[in-house]
C-alpha cells in the first residue's frame, strides 16, 4: 500500500536573531504572503494556472536561538519518527556554536536533513565550509537579506525531496523485506 504523503512539512530554524524567525513565521505561515506571491506572479506573468499553490502547503515550524538547542530539538524530532525537513542555520550564532558546526551535530543525528545556510557574511570561505562539511546535494546557502520567494520556494522544494527520500526508503525497506522472506532457506522436514 503506498504511503500517504503529509501535508505537514517539519521546519527547524536556528538562528540567534529573534527578527528571523519572526521573518520565517510570516513567509512560511501566512496565506497573506502566498496571496501576495499570487498576486506578485499575476503582475508579471499575467494569470497564470495554480498547480499546487502556497495556499495548500503547511509547516510546522520550531524555533532555537542556538545550534545546541536547534540538536536538542533535532533529536527529538528523531526520536518520535518525526524528522524535520529542512534546518535554515544562521551561520554566526554568538556565543554558541556556528552554522558550519551546528550542521556537524545535526548530520550526525540526522544525515538525511536537508540544511540552508543563511547568512549575511561568514567567516569561511566556500571552499572551508565543503572542507569541514563535505560536497552534498543537502547543503544550500541562501543570502541574507533574503527574498520571500527564495525562502518559500526552498521550503516547499527540500521538504519535499525529504518525504520522496522517505518514501523511497521505505519502498526498499519494504522490498528488501519482501526479498529477504521470497529467498529465505525453507526449513527441511
Amino acid at each position: 500500500m503506498p504511503q500517504v504523503i503529509d501535508k505537514v512539512r517539519r521546519i527547524i530554524v536556528i538562528d540567534d536573531n529573534e527578527a528571523i524567525h519572526e521573518d520565517f513565521r510570516k513567509i512560511l505561515s501566512s496565506n497573506a504572503e502566498s496571496e501576495q506571491l499570487n498576486d506578485d506572479e499575476a503582475f508579471l506573468f499575467g494569470e497564470v494556472e495554480k498547480a499546487e499553490s502556497h495556499e495548500n502547503q503547511t509547516y510546522e515550524l520550531d524555533s532555537a536561538m542556538q545550534g545546541q538547542d536547534g540538536l536538542e530539538l533535532v533529536r527529538q524530532a528523531v526520536a518520535e519518527g518525526r524528522p524535520y525537513g529542512v534546518a535554515f542555520v544562521d551561520m554566526r550564532m554568538p556565543p554558541g556554536w556556528d552554522g558550519v558546526k551546528t550542521i556537524e551535530h545535526l548530520w550526525q543525528v540526522d544525515p538525511e536533513l536537508q540544511v540552508v545556510i543563511c547568512t549575511a557574511y561568514s567567516d569561511y570561505s566556500w571552499k572551508e565550509t565543503i572542507d569541514r562539511l563535505g560536497l552534498s546535494d543537502q547543503l544550500l546557502i541562501l543570502k541574507k537579506p533574503f527574498d520571500v520567494a527564495e525562502v518559500a520556494q526552498l521550503a516547499a522544494a527540500l521538504t519535499r525531496k525529504r518525504e520522496m527520500q522517505r518514501q523511497l526508503k521505505g519502498r526498499v525497506d519494504q522490498l528488501e523485506e519482501a526479498a529477504r522472506h521470497r529467498y529465505a532457506p525453507q526449513e527441511r522436514r
